[in-house]
């Protein structure tokens, strides 16, 4: 039987977590404010123990130059692990094994997956919202993708989104509101890719839903549905703990309440 204790500590646990989403909502997080708090007695123990050890006075510490970094005591290495960092290499590594003569992407991450593939050939990347960079190698088209109009049927031969077309439609990156958006999308991913061609898709999969105006998360299923006339050349998952799976069937998965499925397409020649 549940003690008046815990019910108690029970609500006030769900109090603190709601705030903490409210909160988050205005860029603030409760979380990492405790974890900078907590870093600040050992911020001042090794600032003093440095002071005592008689820096050369080009290296001595000053007022007007302190850069506290509070959070990163325990933290490792870096992070290997998540959608991003699987689906990047992912793709990236099937890119390089084909050796197109060109590439196009649609939507993803410059500096990820954009970035792992123009180490080794030039991109032409496509994305409503605007780069202020210049990039050698990166040939830049800003436009709303959703129709690919820009692009002849059957001319692309290697093509790629990860993790964007689940933001289409949804008006996060200041494009129209349409909730069909994503699935002309990928009819237009479909449309361009050539024969015997190559497309490389992720999005997130698991329960099917909209989390307005984040994303989508569709089932495998929603997704080999929308691509009936391309043919799955290979499927691999990243896991709600963001471990990769690699080389499964997308109908035989566990239950994932948001993961990444990593789909490659081929169109019959």
């Amino acid at each position: 039987m549940t003690s008046t204790m815990e019910i108690r500590r029970s609500a006030w646990s769900g109090r603190v977590r709601s705030i903490a989403r409210r909160l988050s909502f205005f860029g603030v997080d409760p979380r990492q404010i405790a974890k900078n708090i907590a870093g600040i007695r050992f911020y001042l123990r090794d600032a003093r123990s440095y002071a005592r050890m008689a820096p050369p006075a080009e290296f001595q510490i000053h007022l007007r130059d302190l850069f506290p970094v509070l959070n990163e005591r325990a933290q490792g290495a870096g992070l290997a692990s998540g959608h991003y960092f699987h689906q990047d290499l992912w793709a990236a590594r099937k890119i390089y094994g084909r050796r197109p003569a060109a590439h196009v992407d649609i939507g993803s991450r410059i500096d990820g997956f954009v970035a792992h593939v123009l180490s080794f050939m030039p991109v032409t990347v496509v994305d409503i919202r605007p780069i202020a960079s210049h990039i050698a190698h990166l040939h830049f088209i800003r436009d709303d993708a959703t129709s690919l109009m820009d692009f002849p049927d059957n001319s692309i031969d290697s093509l790629s989104s990860l993790h964007a077309a689940e933001h289409f439609g949804l008006g996060r990156y200041s494009d129209p509101v349409d909730p069909h958006a994503c699935f002309r999308f990928m009819a237009s991913l479909q449309r361009v890719l050539g024969r015997g061609g190559r497309l490389y898709f992720s999005v997130p999969i698991g329960r099917e839903r909209v989390e307005f105006n984040a994303h989508r998360v569709f089932s495998p299923r929603t997704v080999l549905s929308q691509f009936a006339h391309l043919s799955l050349v290979s499927f691999s998952y990243v896991d709600d703990a963001g471990q990769l799976h690699e080389n499964c069937g997308p109908m035989q998965l566990p239950h994932l309440e948001y993961g990444c499925g990593l789909f490659e397409f081929t169109k019959e020649e």
